[in-house]
């Protein structure tokens, strides 16, 4: 399915833009410069060129800084969607640190590896997240814990909402529901189906699962973003993540039923 010659052309450009972005945000890093906040958005916005990924924006991203943005999560994909929409710093799971190329990635991106597993590093996980919110850098996490089909949101793992707690200049935490939605593929709906050439979840093999989508053509996937809540405004973190679980659902559901409108 799709056309192999396509898919070869991908992955080498894919793989000589990283060799050309990655090492010089590495460089970044070891001299703390400012550009090292803003080339991993100028990074991910080739990559959605390179794959021939559209992405479709509803609403408006916050724009306090620092800010939560809580999303759905679909596959590996994600990353580079909302990486070309937001300046901020991914939290994922300890597991991505060791992923060949990719866990290179993520660490000079400045991504806050946490161990999902490990309920007795719960507390210091959350002041690792705190400390990171402190220095006005905003965070992007996926409660999930996985990623799931496109068709459906999972149920929210909430530990990690309790750094939503912390306050920013005497003021609570804005906190910002996000929906991704994979809706098209060369302009034709996606359905259930279909949807997981785009979805990446279960016991996939990412090798394989990049290299069938590579070969494919342009993909549509839908982002909106809903509007900011704060603990003060839900009263516990177990409110505020069922809040934020409503808001996306709600907006995953839109998407995928062709309700989900562009303003």
């Amino acid at each position: 399915m799709g056309s192999s010659a396509l898919g070869v052309v991908r992955l080498l450009m894919f793989l000589l833009w990283v060799g050309l972005i990655v090492p010089t945000q590495w460089l970044l890093l070891r001299l703390r410069l400012d550009a090292r906040k803003t080339l991993p958005k100028f990074f991910h916005c080739g990559c959605l060129w390179i794959f021939g990924i559209k992405v479709v924006v509803i609403g408006q991203p916050s724009q306090d800084r620092p800010t939560l943005f809580v999303s759905n999560h679909v596959s590996y994909l994600d990353i580079e969607v909302l990486g070309s929409l937001l300046i901020g710093s991914f939290v994922a799971k300890s597991e991505v640190a060791n992923w060949p190329l990719f866990g290179w990635m993520a660490k000079t991106a400045e991504t806050v590896f946490i161990d999902r597993q490990a309920k007795r590093e719960v507390a210091r996980q959350g002041e690792s997240l705190a400390d990171r919110l402190a220095l006005g850098d905003s965070l992007i996490l996926f409660p999930e814990g996985t990623s799931s089909d496109g068709n459906r949101v999972l149920p929210f793992k909430t530990a990690l909402f309790a750094v939503a707690s912390q306050r920013i200049n005497e003021r609570p935490l804005t906190v910002q529901p996000v929906s991704m939605t994979p809706v098209l593929l060369d302009g034709i709906p996606l359905g259930r189906l279909l949807r997981p050439l785009y979805a990446w979840y279960g016991d996939m093999d990412l090798g394989p699962h990049l290299w069938q989508f590579a070969k494919l053509g342009g993909f549509t996937v839908i982002v909106e973003f809903h509007p900011t809540v704060n603990i003060d405004g839900t009263g516990s973190r177990k409110a505020l993540a069922e809040r934020c679980f409503a808001a996306i659902r709600a907006g995953v559901a839109n998407a995928v039923a062709g309700r989900a409108v562009a303003g």
